[in-house]
């Protein structure tokens, strides 16, 4: 046995480090445990191609809690965000473009290039997001009731949040379709042009398996509106020296406070005595004990694989194992030795074009089909491509002259009818590298290397389950007090000593922190 502590974390994603300084700040004694050689999860700075600073997967920011950097000081700790203006570029085949980004103004002249009425309906449709995002954004910061076995407290939070909904008043029609409608239909509603209305879906889509026309896709369209950088609203952001920035930050405020971290340490069980979590072993051999222990893995690898799931009741494990981790999200990070000189807006010199995020997806249909690939176990052949430049914003993640390039790429679904990913993953990058040569002729003559990360990669690699960004899929039925499943929204598992912090708990995938943040409140409160 190597040694005895408060509390051990399981992963050192951003909500594994905020749950590990929550719980130091309270007088613990916490040790987390990374499989991998660098903390971060999914929210890492590596050094893929010499001279690079990579963000191998999560690649931009706005809705980590604020209330988090103020409390763990993490600014101090060299964690600062570079807002991105204007937020997106989209080219479209005839050589015209749209740019859209937190200028009114801006935006009024952008949309009009294409529709006077959409210009006039933009500012309107973006009032309707926020009254929503108004209602959902304080829910991120609660623990979910318990919808199985509510108490006295339970039933004040559902009241208190039925009070929310009745503020709304007339708009909550509105509001109930955002959540639970489709994205196609309410951008029909309120806009005309085909350019615009793509612009927007692909916010709808991004890391889910579903396309526009789907019920629940809407729900994701109001997160642009929430969130902030440097205290406005909104605004999505890079992180300097790319998004490591934000875990290096939070796991020197760890250490500060007392937090032991090892890298290398890969759990291969979670120790259990008389339903009590009581520590975790090691593949390497070594024992740790605590009374607590949290998991930031989602729910298939905590409870499949790190536990014998003929521990845990039979309905819970149903439950589990009901979890859709369905996903078609392919992410390649690419070196380049200029920027993209797109024809709709040429220049190879740093400008709006290449600030934001870059949307090659000409329309709604386009989308569709793209789907209509992918549910048949096929990667799309005409794939949706978004593209950031962080380099355009932030020198310091390439080298003097050399630029950095994320492409986050759908539809490439994890289980597919023909073939592997291991097989398909070069010809599918290719196909995506010369859809992008279409709209920047330079492209592919300006790449020195890539890494292709498919779904099955993001799984190897970072222990995501099906490859799903989200440790989970964000539809309604996976959200608030169903996630991970009814009952258990509160951090806490069958397990008595054993809880959950990462984005398989309320409120799912995102950079936000807030899972971390609230399954600490949990565990204090229990303890």
């Amino acid at each position: 046995m190597a040694g005895r502590f408060d509390a051990i974390i399981i992963g050192a994603g951003h909500n594994g480090l905020v749950t590990a300084c929550y719980l130091a700040r309270a007088g613990w004694k916490v040790l987390v445990l990374e499989r991998r050689y660098i903390v971060g999860g999914a929210c890492v700075t590596e050094e893929t191609f010499p001279g690079f600073k990579v963000s191998t997967a999560a690649y931009v920011n706005s809705l980590f809690r604020k209330e988090i950097v103020r409390d763990l000081k993490l600014k101090e700790y060299g964690y600062e965000l570079l807002p991105r203006e204007p937020a997106s570029f989209s080219p479209f085949p005839d050589k015209r473009y749209l740019l859209l980004g937190s200028d009114s103004h801006q935006n009024h002249l952008e949309i009009s290039k294409f529709s006077k009425r959409d210009a006039q309906n933009f500012p309107l449709y973006e009032q309707s997001l926020e009254r929503v995002a108004r209602l959902i954004e304080p829910t991120l910061d609660e623990i979910p009731p318990n919808v199985r076995h509510p108490g006295l407290f339970d039933f004040w939070k559902f009241l208190k949040l039925g009070r929310s909904a009745h503020s709304l008043g007339p708009a909550l029609g509105e509001a109930i379709e955002i959540l639970t409608g489709s994205a196609r239909t309410i951008l029909d509603r309120w806009f005309e042009s085909e350019e615009l209305k793509v612009a927007l879906a692909t916010d709808a889509v991004i890391g889910a398996m579903a396309a526009p026309s789907m019920p629940g896709t809407a729900y994701v369209l109001f997160h642009h509106v929430m969130g902030e950088t440097n205290g406005k609203r909104g605004v999505w952001a890079y992180v300097k020296g790319g998004m490591g920035g934000l875990t290096q930050a939070l796991a020197r405020a760890a250490q500060d406070l007392g937090v032991e971290i090892r890298c290398n340490a890969e759990v291969e069980r979670i120790l259990v005595r008389g339903g009590w979590a009581v520590g975790v072993a090691l593949t390497e051999g070594d024992e740790f004990r605590a009374p607590v222990v949290v998991s930031n893995a989602d729910a298939h690898v905590t409870f499949e694989r790190l536990l014998d799931p003929e521990m845990l009741p039979d309905e819970f494990r149903l439950a589990i194992r009901r979890i859709d981790y369905t996903s078609a999200s392919l992410k390649i990070n690419v070196a380049l030795s200029e920027l993209p000189d797109f024809l709709a807006c040429p220049g190879t010199e740093p400008g709006p074009q290449h600030r934001g995020t870059v949307h090659i997806c000409p329309s709604l249909d386009y989308i569709e089909r793209g789907y209509d690939d992918a549910k048949y176990g096929r990667p799309s052949q005409f794939p949706i491509l978004e593209c950031t430049l962080p380099s355009a914003v932030d020198p310091s993640v390439a080298p003097p002259g050399k630029h950095l390039m994320s492409m986050f790429i759908q539809y490439a679904p994890y289980r597919l009818r023909e073939g592997t990913w291991d097989e398909l993953r070069d010809a599918f990058a290719d196909r995506c590298f010369d859809i992008l040569n279409d709209y920047a002729p330079n492209f592919k003559s300006s790449v020195i290397d890539r890494q292709v990360l498919t779904p099955l990669d993001l799984e190897r690699t970072f222990n995501l389950t099906g490859g799903n960004i989200f440790q989970g899929a964000m539809t309604l039925n996976q959200l608030f007090c169903f996630r991970p499943v009814p009952g258990f929204a509160d951090y806490r598992t069958p397990i008595r000593g054993l809880f959950l912090c990462g984005a398989a708990a309320h409120p799912g995938g995102g950079v936000m922190g807030a899972a971390g943040r609230n399954a600490a409140r949990a565990i204090l409160k229990r303890r």
